[in-house]
Order: C-alpha cells, then structure tokens, then sequence
C-alpha cells in the first residue's frame, strides 16, 4: 500500500478517496514549513500531498528518499520545482478538472460584475444613493472575448461564455492545445486586434512573468475591460494602472494580485494596490475563483484517481 504524507487541511472526504486508492494517508495539516522535512524522513512515504503550504525544492525532496509522486491539491504549480522533480524521479500531479467549474463559474461573476457596476451600485445603495443613470452597464452578450490561455480554465470560462452569445478567441503558446468547441484559436496578433474582453487563464512561470505587459495591452485594438483569475505575476500592475489611467483598460476584475500577503506590500506595491482599491472601474476578491464547496471535495476526487492510476502503471511496469 501507497504510504502518503498530506501536509495541508484538505476537505475531509480525502482518507476514504484515497483508501479506495489502496494509499494510506498520514494527515498532518499541523506540521509547520520548517517542520515538514523531518516529518518527511520519519517515514518512508512514496507520496507527498500539498497545496500551498511550501515551495517544493530540491532540498525538501532530499528528505523523502522514497517519494514516487508529489499531489498538488489545485491546478497551480508555481510553489513546485518541476525540474527538481524530473531529476529525483519523482511525478507531479496536480487537478485542474477538480476547481475548472467553479473558476469558470467565477469568471463570469466577476465580469457580469464590472460590466453591470454590481459592486459600487450595492455599496451606493446601503449609503442611500440611488443612481440609476450612473450605473448603466455594458451587456456581455455580443462581445468578442478574448483569452490568454486555453487549458481547463481557459474552456470552462469559454463553455459558459457561450451561453451569452459571445464570440470567443483564444490564444495558446502551446500549439497541441485542444481548444474545445467553444473557443476559435487565433494568433495573439488577431486576438488583439478583434477583443472586447481580455481575459487571463495562463499558469505563473518564469516565461510568463509579466507576460501581460504595456506593450501587449497597447497593442489592442479596442479598449479593453480585462479580467484576471489566473496568477497575479502574469500581469505587470504597474502596466495595468498605465493603461487603465489612460483608458485603454476600460475596467479590471481581479482575483489574484501581484502579491496578495497584504501586509507585506513594498511601497511601490502599496501605491499600485491603492490605486487599485479605489478606481471605480476595478472589482477585487481574494483569490477564491476556485474556492468553493464542491470543488474542495472535487480535488480530492480527482487526486485521488490519478493517484490511483499512477500506482497502477508503476505495478503493471514492475510486473
């Protein structure tokens, strides 16, 4: 039997996913980072079950000389070292079709948001204020969106986006990419010259880092209203307020910042943060487009089949 060290709180469904799995699980959301290596060496665990807790580095890895798999309970790998992984032998798997739903859901929230001006017209309401006039929106359906990346996020948002009548562009740096049915792939040239709506679903890495710059946002067309419910590091923010000061960012919606431990903002960050939380035209939540009840169970679900397949190729391979 698969021996598992699970290192973060997970939705209490997981020992009975993971014993169908044919893994036992050693639960220790208590463990601190700087605990986690001891913890690692006490036994001789073949998998390691994260969410965000630390950064997989190759010094960890040391500490578990047995590990053949490290679950990431989410979609995002930036806290992984991927190479590390591939040289120690060690597979990475993560699930992405455990929180595309709700991500997918959440976009569209978030944008019916902006567009609609939900967010000021609630807080002018509970104020007294009532102005019609001055919150009139802009109406999805008709708009060309436009999106940055079209893996399980980038389709679940499109899938729903289809709904309004909306036509959808995608552009993807992986040219195997299945786009799905609801998205047309194009050149990042002609989603920048048709979109209406730019929306993020591209994973943080060091390529992608500020990928979303001043020169791409001034290389569009039209004005654009821009949504963000990937990584905050993709998007430069000094960029972001460049342009929505000028106009051609009509508006953001963002879930995930440039640094989201508030407290611990440089000045520079603090400036752009603050400018942020006052525009009119900027709607902010605390990265929790994947956050919902069904889709903390639904991780634990998917992990635990991969990881149950996983093991079965391993078998048969030894066999």
């Amino acid at each position: 039997m698969s021996l598992c060290l699970v290192i973060d709180d997970m939705h209490p469904s997981l020992p009975d996913y993971l014993r169908e799995a044919g893994v036992e699980m050693h639960y220790r959301p208590d463990l601190t980072a700087a605990e986690v290596p001891a913890a690692l060496a006490a036994h001789p665990y073949d998998g390691l079950m994260v969410r965000s807790k630390l950064r997989i580095t190759a010094g960890l890895l040391s500490h578990g000389p047995y590990l053949r798999y490290v679950a990431r309970a989410g979609a995002g790998v930036d806290n992984i070292d991927e190479a590390a992984l591939a040289a120690a032998g060690i597979t990475l798997l993560n699930a992405p079709e455990g929180n595309r739903d709700a991500v997918g859901e959440y976009a569209i929230g978030l944008l019916l948001a902006l567009l609609r001006h939900i967010p000021r017209a609630h807080q002018e309401v509970q104020t007294g204020q009532w102005r019609r006039e001055a919150n009139r929106g802009e109406e999805l359906g008709g708009k060309t969106v436009g999106l940055i990346g079209c893996g399980h996020m980038g389709k679940a948002f499109a899938r729903r986006l289809a709904a309004f009548g909306c036509t959808v562009l995608a552009y993807d740096h992986d040219s195997a990419c299945d786009y799905g049915h609801y998205a047309t792939p194009v050149s990042l040239a002609e989603l920048q010259a048709r979109a209406q709506v730019l929306s993020l679903h591209i994973p943080y890495s060091a390529a992608n880092h500020h990928f979303i710059g001043s020169t791409l946002l001034q290389g569009f067309r039209n004005p654009i209203w821009l949504l963000n419910t990937a990584r905050g590091e993709v998007l430069d923010h000094a960029a972001l307020v460049q342009e929505l000061k000028s106009g051609r960012v009509l508006g953001a919606a963002l879930d995930v910042l440039e640094n989201e431990k508030l407290t611990t903002l440089t000045p520079e960050q603090q400036a752009r943060f603050d400018f942020l939380a006052a525009a009119p035209n900027v709607v902010l939540s605390p990265h929790v487009g994947g956050w919902s009840y069904q889709s903390y169970e639904r991780i634990n679900q998917v992990l635990a089949a991969k990881i149950q397949a996983f093991l079965a190729s391993r078998s048969a391979a030894n066999q």
